[in-house]
């Protein structure tokens, strides 16, 4: 499914000279190798006003980008786990401050590291259980393996799991491995980047009785039309034809270089259904999703199913973390993209609370996140404007993309 523009970007306050100012920055960056290529989305008032795309999806198979291109979204996932979560909330199948061990017994005495090295560590019980809101929130203590700043994360990576879980491992077996490590920090107590919503996602299975995979079809992208949002690409079909390679940057100069090592993952059927990073989509399905959370969780469409209500759409894009503090106050271990200041964390979502103090423009209120791979979007319901970019480059942090893009898009506007 492809994505095109709708309205004339003017007709809902746009300046069309600037957006299209936008596309030749980041054509630059195609220009001089630093990305393969990239995909943009803009939308207000639940109309696209932008659509462009640039560069190759496969350099070195000479295929261009296309609006139809699917790409690997990584923790642009970890909303859509959350969204599913929070339409069990409002069945009233769990609370919020509930322990996750209810369902997931092997969380029922968390251990907390407090000293030593990873081949002796020192662990203290947990001064409070790990309650469904710190999964939601990142403050549940877990973490990743990959991060490779702390002694827990080395214990992640003793036990097999990595930028990619152990092999032969699905959720329920990857959940009781992890409940066997300590945590990083006292649940509720700090914030810290991991597979919180992997768990979460394990959570999901187990008061749904489905597959994580199974939830997300039948009631997330049935309902929204998302009929390309898929886990894994069948290399013998023809959407693998479709699929943007990855790419890292060159050592020797900063050029994009394919990275198949983890590209070609995309490409097998994954034994671990992964509700923090798994998904590749479309620019058009992932549109449709941020375009139901702009809406207040109505689909949009002539039968006007609702997936949240807007009381709770608005509830979870609100800081949640405790004291209503920064998440710079809060954050423990590596994940160091950004300084988070002037930014909260709600149930899925980074919430921005004041734009100033990280001289970037945007508006209180927005709530967004991204992807390992450079991917990112984010929901701005003052300006009643929705933006998601697509590419292919890890890591995430390598080119300031998302606040130059930020830069831009608010400096477009014209009402």
């Amino acid at each position: 499914m492809s994505i095109e523009r709708e309205v004339a970007p003017e007709r809902v306050g746009f300046d069309g000279k600037r957006l299209a100012g936008l596309d030749a920055h980041f054509a630059r960056y195609v220009e001089d190798g630093r990305l393969a290529g990239w995909q943009l989305v803009v939308s207000r008032d639940g109309r696209v006003a932008h659509a462009s795309t640039c560069g190759m999806r496969d350099l070195e198979a000479g295929l261009p980008v296309e609006p139809d291109t699917l790409w690997r979204i990584y923790s642009m996932t970890k909303p859509v786990t959350s969204v599913a979560a929070m339409m069990l909330w409002e069945e009233g199948r769990f609370e919020l401050t509930d322990p996750i061990s209810r369902w997931l017994p092997e969380f029922a005495a968390p251990q907390v590291y407090d000293r030593g090295s990873a081949g002796q560590p020192f662990t203290v019980p947990a001064a409070e259980p790990i309650r469904v809101w710190h999964l939601l929130t990142h403050t549940s203590g877990l973490t990743y393996g990959f991060l490779q700043t702390s002694v827990v994360d080395a214990l992640y990576r003793k036990a097999g799991y990595d930028i990619y879980p152990k092999a032969g491992a699905d959720l329920a077996q990857a959940c009781r491995d992890w409940a066997a490590l300590p945590l990083l920090f006292q649940p509720g107590r700090g914030w810290g980047y991991g597979v919180s919503t992997d768990v979460l996602g394990r959570l999901v299975e187990v008061v749904s009785g489905q597959t994580l995979g199974e939830f997300f079809r039948t009631r997330i992208f049935e309902p929204l039309g998302m009929s390309d949002t898929r886990w894994w690409v069948d290399p013998a079909g023809d959407e693998a034809k479709r699929l943007a390679a990855l790419y890292v940057p060159s050592p020797a100069g900063g050029a994009a270089t394919r990275f198949d090592p983890i590209g070609q993952h995309a490409l097998q059927e994954p034994g671990l259904q992964s509700g923090g990073g798994g998904l590749i989509s479309t620019a058009a399905d992932y549109h449709r999703f941020t375009a139901m959370l702009l809406r207040g969780g109505t689909t949009g469409d002539s039968a006007g199913e609702r997936l949240l209500s807007s009381r709770t759409v608005r509830f979870m894009t609100r800081n949640h973390l405790p004291g209503g503090v920064d998440l710079d106050r809060l954050q423990t271990g590596g994940f160091a993209e950004t300084t988070f200041e002037g930014v909260g964390f709600g149930l899925g979502f980074a919430v921005v609370r004041d734009p100033v103090p990280a001289r970037t423009p945007s508006t209180p209120g927005t709530y967004y996140w991204g992807g390992a791979a450079s991917t990112a979007f984010w929901v701005d319901p003052a300006e009643r404007l929705t933006v998601a970019f697509y590419t292919q480059l890890l890591p995430s942090s390598t080119h300031p993309i998302r606040p130059q893009l930020r830069q831009l898009i608010y400096s477009a506007l014209t009402d």
